[in-house]
């Protein structure tokens, strides 16, 4: 192999070094709550290089319909809250007959717990106190 050879061959290899570096996540296993004893819940989250955010996934398993708690629900919001901020609704998980769900979401906050409450409207200003699944993130 040429000696141009070998540099392009470094380059590649440094290339994808760094590609793998920033591509790295971080996973988080989120608690489940005696509401939802049986969920297994993640965090995955993953630092956004152009924008400085953090990129999140949740996602879900045998996390019963909120029709089905006792007392029943009618959603499951997803909430994000910084240390000594308020709780921001990040939205609605939607359980599907599997008892699957997942929600992707975006935050500038780099430290923050992400909790999840079973609550009687979709679109709820503030949190219940019925938290089904919880994971302090730090990225």
């Amino acid at each position: 192999m040429t000696r141009k050879g070998y540099y392009r061959a470094a380059l590649v290899c440094l290339g994808t070094l760094v590609l793998a570096v920033t591509g790295w996540a971080k996973l988080y296993t989120m608690q489940a709550t005696p509401i939802v004893p049986g969920a297994v819940a993640t965090v995955e989250a993953k630092a956004d290089k152009n924008a400085g955010n953090t990129q999140l996934e949740l996602k879900a398993e045998h996390l019963a319909k909120p029709t089905l708690l006792t007392p029943p629900a009618t959603a499951y919001v997803v909430w994000l809250q910084e240390q000594g901020g308020e709780p921001m609704n990040q939205g609605v998980l939607r359980v599907g007959d599997d008892q699957k769900t997942e929600l992707k979401m975006t935050t500038a906050a780099s430290h923050f717990s992400v909790f999840v409450t079973a609550e009687n409207d979709p679109k709820p200003r503030a949190p219940s106190n019925r938290v089904v699944l919880r994971s302090d993130v730090q990225e």
